[in-house]
């Protein structure tokens, strides 16, 4: 079996999400991803690496990379229990992921919440207080995946001082609001609490 991607002009990580999907779908066969850079290719060989599969690189020039990443019988892709949630907390404390640019910064966090939507299992928790409150009320695309982790089961908590201080709580269109005293308890009952 042989399934062709076209994932360039997808920004990361979504080629190798797309190609992490149908490796999933065969038992054997070749997944021929074209991208246009060079992080998603690294990105892919990655994941082949991981999955045991083979990897051929068919063509690689500048803005054109075609990998075929080769799944015989008895390769395991990494996958997760899917029916379940993990006892951990995701706590973001910003609408932008790490420092330096804003504009980068907005980018890495739609796609990191993205990214959790084809993670699973979900986390039990997202806790958003500070400016990360902003991603569940004004930040159309965030709003759009959160409703994803929310329909799986994850509780997606803002808190309400927050949302105060911004004048968004009246305009909060994911999750429920919460409270320190909440999200104290949640952070000591969860097996783990990644902060962002």
């Amino acid at each position: 079996m042989l399934i062709e991607i076209d994932a360039r002009g997808l920004a990361c990580p979504k080629p190798v999400i797309n190609t992490k999907k149908e490796l999933d779908k065969i038992e054997n066969g070749s997944v021929v991803v074209t991208v246009d850079n060079s992080i998603a290719k690294e990105n892919i060989l990655k994941l082949a690496k991981s999955s045991n599969c083979e990897t051929k690189i068919i063509k690689e020039e500048e803005n054109l990379i075609i990998i075929e990443v080769k799944k015989g019988e008895g390769t395991v892709v990494q996958v997760k229990e899917e029916s379940e949630l993990e006892n951990k907390c995701i706590y973001i404390s910003s609408d932008k992921m790490g420092s330096g640019n804003d504009e980068l910064g907005e980018v890495l966090i739609k796609g990191f919440i993205y990214t959790l939507t084809e993670a699973k299992p979900y986390p039990k928790y997202i806790v958003f207080v500070n400016s990360g409150v902003k991603l569940t009320a004004q930040n159309k695309a965030t709003i759009e995946n959160l409703k994803i982790l929310e329909e799986g089961g994850v509780e997606i908590l803002s808190c309400g001082t927050c949302l105060d201080y911004y004048g968004l709580k009246d305009t909060l269109e994911v999750g429920t609001v919460t409270n320190m005293y909440n999200i104290v308890d949640i952070m000591k009952n969860t097996s783990q609490t990644i902060t962002i």
